[in-house]
């Protein structure tokens, strides 16, 4: 096969070695690092290398080592806009260390995770577990094996991993302060998945938003999804809660679609407020109120710890990150009129039937 035009001919292992005057399995000893060599040999092979413009195979010297040269990430769903951010940080620090990253997602489904986080043992160094669904006794089943793994956005105290996460409880107090601030005294919550640590630690937030004198009621939606946003909306309404608040933008958005549809106007009839700052689409010429997560650092710091851990040195306290509520066009004061606008009517008739 021909060298493509423009391009030097590509220096192999065996070219080293003749430079060298060692042999091939010689130059393969020095550049792994596997065996001991005679520091003479050693000087010449890289006096060869350096001469010769050698690049050596780093996933051929990691597999020499015993590594992969990769690190294993699953997430629940990779049609959640709020992952890329975390995996992209995560790549960059992997690339920086040398490594490649190898990217599952259990659709959502728990039962799926533990056979994901096998395969990924099999044929990577590390792992990162983001948003893992499963349940603990499965969780430390796969810790008690000793291969390296970071929780993200989990934190499961007793158990043999280092974890980071962001305050889900502090994000969602925020919105309940919000709210209650400006004169709310009942709301809706619109949940995510079941199995979610994250949205457990956000309804953990209502017993403290009790304090601002706020009541909110779970609605199970099941997935968090603009779907299941939209088809909870009307079940929602027949209450008397003057705000929604959401699992996640996506949620916030399918809530917001049905809405206009109502013709319930926002927020002047009914506050809406998402959560982890994943759209800044224009939703009726109004940006989302939202809580904001920094993915970005969460990804960057995620793929550090796991590094760290990948050389024996571990995080032992749980790392937990601040979230900034961002006010804007989806949240005001509760409507003071009983008996007007397209909320009370769609009430009204509820009653009737």
């Amino acid at each position: 096969m021909q060298n493509r035009p423009g391009r030097s001919p590509r220096i192999t292992i065996s070219d080293v070695s003749t430079a060298a005057g060692v042999s091939a399995a010689t130059v393969s000893r020095v550049l792994n690092g596997t065996a001991r060599v005679d520091p003479v040999l050693v000087e010449r092979v890289h006096d060869a290398v350096r001469e010769l413009g050698y690049r050596p195979n780093a996933a051929a010297q990691g597999l020499a080592r015993g590594e992969w040269g990769t690190i294993g990430v699953l997430v629940p769903d990779l049609a959640n806009p709020y992952f890329p951010e975390v995996l992209k940080a995560v790549s960059s620090v992997a690339r920086a260390h040398g490594r490649r990253m190898m990217v599952m997602e259990s659709d959502e489904d728990p039962a799926l995770e533990y056979e994901l986080v096998e395969d990924l043992m099999r044929c990577c160094d590390g792992v990162l577990l983001c948003s893992p669904r499963m349940p603990r006794a499965e969780l430390a089943e796969l810790l008690d094996r000793r291969h390296p793994v970071v929780l993200v956005n989990r934190i499961e105290p007793g158990l043999r991993a280092p974890s980071i996460s962001v305050d889900f409880i502090g994000g969602m107090t925020q919105v309940c302060g919000h709210l209650a601030q400006l004169g709310h005294r009942r709301a809706a919550y619109l949940g995510g998945p079941p199995a979610s640590w994250a949205n457990s630690e956000r309804i953990r937030a209502f017993e403290a938003a009790r304090a601002f004198g706020l009541d909110v009621t779970v609605v199970e939606c099941g997935a968090a999804t603009s779907r299941a946003g939209y088809d909870a909306v009307e079940p929602v309404l027949r209450s008397e809660v003057t705000a929604i608040l959401t699992y996640n933008d996506l949620v916030a958005l399918g809530a917001l679609a049905r809405l206009r549809e109502l013709g319930v106007g926002v927020p002047e009839e009914l506050s809406v407020i998402g959560f982890d700052d994943i759209s800044l689409e224009r939703v009726a010429h109004s940006n989302l109120t939202t809580v904001s997560v920094p993915r970005d650092e969460l990804g960057r710091r995620a793929g550090e710890i796991l590094e760290r851990l990948l050389v024996n040195t571990s995080d032992d306290e749980p790392l937990s990150l601040p979230m900034t509520l961002r006010v804007r066009d989806t949240s005001g004061p509760p409507a003071l009129a009983a008996s007007s606008g397209k909320l009370n009517q769609h009430r009204r008739h509820a009653d009737e039937k």
